[in-house]
């Protein structure tokens, strides 16, 4: 969850490009005879985890400004087409820690709605996400037919990363704070956490002193080897959906990386 930021004055120095143009765009479709969107919904998103949400809940016109490959968001110039998207978009969605959204909606002249996202993983949590974005979009049944199969496929693969236990004894670990999800996940013990902020010598120590098995680390944040020559196997866990947009390949890829630290692949 590194990526909180972009840089606000390449918004604001390209919305008189959109405004150019958004004006050409506007004349094309006019003489092209192009209809609405059908009264389904246009969202625009920040990042792909965002877009997964949008997904889940029914929407099926996504627009992600932040590519996937970029880790960092401050290091993405948006482009006149991203700005484009947002001007044209009924909803923006948005994290709380990425304070750029409102301005790109400024920036590009939008009258979409604005909706803050919360952003976890953990599974009551999505689900509870998505229920709600079903029900600003128009998309409840949509929404309800993901959880079903959310729910199926989060108990299969529960049931998968257990039956990996070593010695058949739920495993202890450290997790960072924002992937404390695929703790509950794996069923595992959670014996202490750490982060955002990078660990400090005490917090080290206290976390050594807990004896984990696994530290389960956030890729997008990670601080490197978090509690080295202590023996706990570190494991990469990312948050992010690809550009597929498919949360449920999150929780997939999270167990793959669990079994395997658990040498159960």
């Amino acid at each position: 969850m590194a990526r909180t930021s972009v840089r606000i004055p390449s918004l604001l120095a390209l919305s008189a490009a959109l405004l150019l143009t958004a004006a050409c765009g506007n004349d094309a479709s006019s003489e092209a005879g192009e209809q609405p969107h059908d009264g389904k919904p246009v969202v625009v998103v920040t990042t792909t985890w965002e877009g997964a949400f949008a997904k889940a809940a029914g929407a099926e016109d996504v627009k992600v400004i932040v590519p996937q490959s970029v880790h960092h968001a401050p290091d993405y110039d948006p482009k006149p087409s991203d700005l484009a998207a947002v001007a044209k978009a009924d909803f923006v969605l948005y994290a709380p820690f990425e304070p750029y959204a409102a301005k790109i909606k400024e920036a590009a002249g939008s009258k979409a709605r604005l909706v803050e996202v919360n952003l976890d993983n953990d599974p009551a949590k999505a689900a509870a996400e998505v229920a709600r974005l079903g029900g600003l979009f128009g998309t409840e049944d949509a929404a309800t037919r993901w959880k079903t199969g959310f729910d199926t496929e989060y108990a299969q693969l529960n049931k998968e990363v257990q039956a990996g236990w070593p010695g058949g004894r739920s495993p202890s670990v450290v997790t960072q704070v924002f992937t404390a999800w695929s703790a509950k996940l794996a069923g595992a013990t959670t014996v202490g956490t750490y982060g955002p902020e990078a660990v400090t010598p005490a917090q080290l120590a206290e976390l050594a002193a807990k004896k984990p098995e696994l530290v389960l680390d956030n890729a997008h944040m990670s601080t490197g080897t978090v509690l080295p020559d202590s023996g706990a196997k570190q494991v990469k866990i990312v948050n992010y959906p690809g550009e597929d947009l498919d949360l449920l390949a999150v929780y997939r890829n999270a167990a793959a990386e669990l079994k395997k630290a658990m040498g159960s692949s």
